[in-house]
C-alpha cells in the first residue's frame, strides 16, 4: 500500500515599481526601492542584517515606462 501525502504551496510576489521617463530612472528611486525590498526580504526570509543576501534574492524586470523589483514568498499549508 502506498504512503504519501499532500500539500498546498502558495506563492506571493513582492514589487516594488520605479517609473521610468523620458530621461530614465533616477539613482535614488532605484535605491530606495532596492533598500524598501532588501529590508521586506530580510523579513519574509528570516534574514539577519550581519548575513549578504543571496546573489539570486531580488530580481529586476525592465518595462517601457517602470523597473519593478521583486522576490518571491511561499507558504505551505
Amino acid at each position: 500500500m502506498a504512503t504519501y501525502t499532500s500539500r498546498t504551496v502558495t506563492s506571493t510576489r513582492r514589487e516594488w515599481i520605479v517609473p521610468v521617463g523620458p530621461g530614465g530612472a533616477t539613482l535614488g528611486d532605484i535605491a530606495a526601492a532596492m533598500h524598501a525590498a532588501t529590508e521586506d526580504y530580510r523579513h519574509y526570509h528570516l534574514v539577519e542584517n550581519h548575513v549578504s543576501l543571496p546573489d539570486d534574492a531580488l530580481r529586476f524586470h525592465v518595462g517601457d515606462d517602470e523597473i519593478v523589483i521583486s522576490f518571491t514568498v511561499e507558504a505551505a499549508s
